[in-house]
This record gives structure tokens, sequence and C-alpha cells, in this order.
């Protein structure tokens, strides 16, 4: 490292710091050089002294880091500890200086002394993270549904045997909201955390992006009242030539706790008048929607890419805390670069129960951290990967037997951008 680069000072920043911080994360996310006028100030609230870093430049800051405590749900739904890493930027200026290894290195370790079990994260660029030991857990698929081509009966009038869809006010939604997505959250490997400032920030409650507007809220109510579903959605306004109606509903989150609820809420999307298209946003690659449809075709996909990125930090209670479908044993080989978590690994489980325990037993499959993340959730197959040779067979069939115990029947899903 040049005495250019060293005289650089990477360090936690001060609440006085904050404002130069944002502007820095803005320059770095192209938002423009100027915080929004009362940004700073409501994003102040969320600062939490020693988990936001920043690489200084004489006073300037020119490099950004945050990360906050957050829950991520295993297979199985157990809540896990994670250290959410978010505001991730390196000024145009100062790239190729090594600013973002050292707030990488120092966020994670004091995340392994806090005995966080993953660090996590959305990743802007894929080819960032893989070298801090990340791997993409999770993935997420958009639908463009053509509505007239779908075959639904656009008069359908709402759920059957006395459930019922309601509008709802932002302040409702700021009510009911938390407690449904905790149900859901903890039944969807993959989901996350949401803070008080989450529904404040989704629901206008406080506001740090002028273009924000608000969006139409729907809930789902089973027959016996319990609420089972939430949509937000919003409409833009486009007629034809022949004044004929061509709007685009677009949905901004949708939770459910049931399969009723996901099918009615879609159901109720499909049918509003003098909408012709609908936009799914992100949505687990394996979602109810397409085959929803009469004509699965009219849903194209937008998008399909990875989400949830994930870093584990401690593979024993990463492994048991999750659960298996099917019974087993296999020895990893894991190796770390980063020195938090590598070795050898037995890993034992069935649907009892499972443990995971150091061992000097000869190892089955080697494999980086970073591949280990990819199949913690259950969405990739270690097969896939050994055939790629991201993974290394030790013994003939140690990476069927991983995949036996590993993948899961239904894919894990993130909603959330943090």
């Amino acid at each position: 490292m040049t005495s250019a680069h060293s005289a650089i000072d990477v360090r936690p920043i001060t609440e006085a710091e904050f404002p130069e911080w944002i502007r820095a994360v803005k320059a770095g996310f192209l938002q423009g050089p100027t915080p929004w006028e009362t940004e700073v100030e409501s994003r102040r609230t969320q600062f939490e002294p020693g988990r936001y870093l920043g690489a200084f430049d004489g006073v300037r800051c020119v490099a950004t880091f945050r990360s906050f405590a957050q829950e991520v749900t295993a297979v199985g739904g157990a809540a896990v500890e994670a250290d959410a890493v978010s505001g991730v930027t390196v000024t145009a200026t100062h790239r190729r200086r090594g600013l973002l290894t050292r707030m990488m290195n120092r966020d994670l370790a004091a995340a392994k002394e806090r005995g966080d079990v993953v660090a996590t994260l959305i990743a802007a660029e894929y080819p960032i993270y893989g070298r801090f030991g990340f791997g993409p857990a999770t993935s997420a698929a958009e639908w463009t549904v053509d509505l007239p081509r779908t075959g639904l009966d656009t008069r359908w009038s709402g759920p059957e045997g006395g459930a019922r869809i309601d509008l709802v006010d932002p302040e409702d939604v700021r009510k009911i909201g938390p407690e449904l997505h905790d149900r859901f959250r903890r039944a969807t490997p993959g989901a996350v955390s949401r803070g008080d400032w989450w529904w404040q920030l989704n629901t206008g409650a406080v506001r740090v992006d002028p273009k924000w507007t608000e969006p139409f809220f729907a809930a789902y109510r089973s027959a016996d009242g319990t609420l089972e579903g939430l949509v937000a959605y919003e409409v833009d306004d486009n007629w034809g030539d022949a004044k004929q109606p061509a709007d685009t509903a677009t949905v901004r989150g949708l939770i459910t706790t049931t399969p009723a609820a996901e099918q009615a809420l879609w159901r109720y999307l499909a049918s509003i008048d003098w909408v012709t298209r609908l936009k799914s946003g992100q949505r687990a690659p394996d979602d109810l929607l397409p085959l929803l449809l009469p004509d699965p075709r009219a849903a194209g996909i937008t998008s399909q890419t990875d989400w949830l990125w994930v870093r584990i930090l401690d593979v024993v209670r990463a492994l048991e805390a999750r659960t298996y479908e099917g019974a087993g044993s296999v020895v990893l080989e894991v190796s770390d670069p980063g020195g938090f978590t590598g070795g050898r690994y037995r890993l034992e489980a069935s649907p009892q129960g499972a443990s995971c325990t150091p061992t000097t037993s000869s190892a089955e499959l080697s494999l980086p951290v970073a591949e280990l993340a990819r199949l913690w959730l259950g969405d990739e197959s270690a097969l896939r990967l050994a055939a790629l040779g991201r993974v290394r067979e030790e013994r003939a069939g140690a990476a069927q037997v991983a995949d036996a115990l590993l993948r899961t029947s239904r894919r894990p899903w993130c909603p959330d951008m943090f």
C-alpha cells in the first residue's frame, strides 16, 4: 500500500460527520451530489455509532459502509442473527485503493466478535462480494402479465367463503403490517426482519426520496377475520387513442401467510378496472403467479436475478439452525480466506434434528465458504456446483448426499431490499 493510500483514514464516523457520509453515499450511487432537503435529518434517526464506517481523504468522505442488526430465516423457520451490510460505496476518484477491503474486514471481524451467525447484503454488482466469502443464497424473478391473455374472468368480485379484501390506509398498514410480516418471515427461508423504520419509510411516514408516491394498500382477511395477506401497488394512467384503458398495475410488495390469500390477492390485482398489464415486482422464482393463470404464457419473465447474498461466519451454528427433509451425514472441508470459520465439519442431519461438529475425519466434500452460502438455504444444487468445479468431491457420491440433505422442496425468498 502506498503512502497516499495509507493516508486515507478508514474509521467509524461521528454523528457530526453523518451529513458528509450521506453526501458520499449519494455520490457513490450516482443519486446526485447533494442530499434532498430533509434527507439527512430523516436518516439520522437510524445512525448507530460504530456501525457506520467512512474512508476520509482529509475531511472528505470518499467511501462508505454501514451494517445493522438483522434476523434472517433459516430453513425450518429459525431466526438467525445476521450482520446486514448496506450503503457500500467507493467514490470514483478513489477506486482500487483497498478501501472496501478495509471496511469489509473491519465489519466482519466485529460481526464475528458479536456472535452473528451470518452476514447478508443485496449486491448491486455481482463480481464484488465473492472475494469476501459472500455467495448468492436466494434469487428473484419478476413477471409482466398481459391480463387480456390470461383467460381469467375479469368480472371476479372477490374471494368466496366469507373471506374479504379491503383497501387500507398507510396508518392501518403500520398497525397491522408488522405482525403479519413476522408470521410470513418465520415461514419463509431467506426472509429478513423489518424494523419500525421500514414500515415508516414504505408508508410515507418518513420521506427520504422526493419521488416517492403513496401506493394503494389492500389487505386479505380469512372468514374468521385473520389477516393473511397484504399488497402494496401503484397504477399508472394510460389511455389509448380510441379511449381504451391500458393501465399498468405494479406491485411494490405482496406478502401472505396462506396460499388462499396469495391466490386471492393476485386475482384481485388482475381484475382491477382499466388495468390491462400487471407487473409482479420481485418475487420468489417459484411463485404461484404464473400457474394461477389459465394461460401461464401470459406471464412473461421480465427479470431473473440473484438477490440475498449470505456470508457464513459460523458454520456450526448456521447448519444446526436449519432443518432437513432427509437423513444423512457428510464431512465438509470449508475453506475461508477471511479466516472466520474455515475447517472440517461433520454434518449429521435428519428430520428430527442436526448436529455439526468439527472433526479430524477425512473430508468428503471440499468447498469455499461462499459456495456453502449458496447451499445453506437450499436454493442451489451441490451436484451442479460439483459439475462446475466449485465444490470438489473427495469421496464419490458426496455431492449427491449433500444435495439430498440441503435442497428444499420450495425455494427460499427474500422480498426486501436493504
